[in-house]
């Protein structure tokens, strides 16, 4: 298994609506990853998911399935108010043809 990132130019989009410039002086960009470790689930094409509650080395995968409790979620709130710049979740303008299943709320 590996990690890939990538860079991409997003002034017009990712950065205030592009009030945000990149200084691209400062390039080369780059990232580097110490002691990554991914959980995991794999998505069948009928749409069953490999993730168990319990996997079979004994490791728990139940906090796949843990929710804020209402502080937490005010918190978030709080968080995303005061310092997230961009959510691609409202970018209806980057997303015509409709938002990505992940934004949608249950």
């Amino acid at each position: 298994m590996r990690i890939y990132s990538s860079l991409w130019n997003a002034d017009d989009w990712a950065t205030r609506g592009g009030l945000v410039k990149t200084d691209w002086t400062k390039a080369p960009f780059t990232a580097s990853y110490r002691n990554f470790n991914a959980n995991t689930c794999v998505i069948s094409s009928s749409g069953a998911s490999s993730c168990t509650s319990s996997s079979s080395n004994g490791n728990s995968n139940a906090w796949m399935e843990e929710q804020l409790d209402s502080t937490s979620q005010e918190r978030l709130k709080w968080v995303q108010k005061n310092y997230m710049i961009y959510n691609y979740c409202s970018d209806s303008k980057r997303f015509p043809q409709g938002l990505p299943p992940e934004c949608a709320t249950s």
